[in-house]
């Protein structure tokens, strides 16, 4: 089984019509499951809702808590991009053993239909925690990267290794 944690971010925003803002209503999550056929053992949990500049030291420790907590050895989190890296460093440091911990997100909510890059990355970070060996990766662009060896290029709106 895999754990997917939800914690917000561009993932799961959706666009008011009216005001022109972005806000948080549902996670994404189990449509996009749905819509990509996954045959995947999953459970669902959302830890919280929030931009990822709104996460805190007390939200990563919640987060670090439930992966610590979780009962497979296969966790994937859904992740604002904007502070993605802080949370797998925090995650890396908070002695986590035995677990695979992918952190994955979007720059374009799935809410927006087709121009989304959340469906590519989510089946990404889908196949890489099944693959990759226990530790804590960040999954963006169909590539994965150790949390210490990635940063996110603010020009490109890409994830790159350093």
């Amino acid at each position: 089984m895999i754990q997917l944690f939800v914690t917000g971010g561009t993932f799961d925003k959706e666009y008011d019509f009216v005001t022109g803002k972005l806000f948080f209503r549902d996670s994404s999550l189990p449509k996009m499951l749905e819509v990509g056929r996954s045959t995947l053992d999953v459970n669902i949990r959302t830890l919280m809702m929030v931009d990822s500049l709104d996460i805190g030291p007390q939200d990563r420790e919640n987060i670090a808590n439930n992966c610590r907590a979780a009962e497979t050895d296969q966790v994937l989190i859904t992740h604002g991009t904007d502070t993605m890296t802080d949370t797998a460093e925090y995650l890396a440091k908070a002695d986590i053993r035995g677990k695979t911990i992918v952190i994955t997100g979007a720059m374009i909510p799935y809410a927006f239909g087709s121009s989304s890059d959340g469906f590519f990355n989510l089946g990404s970070a889908l196949a890489f925690v099944q693959s990759l060996p226990a530790g804590v990766y960040v999954v963006m662009n169909g590539r994965y990267f150790t949390w210490d060896g990635v940063r996110k290029n603010r020009a490109t709106g890409l994830f790159e290794a350093v």
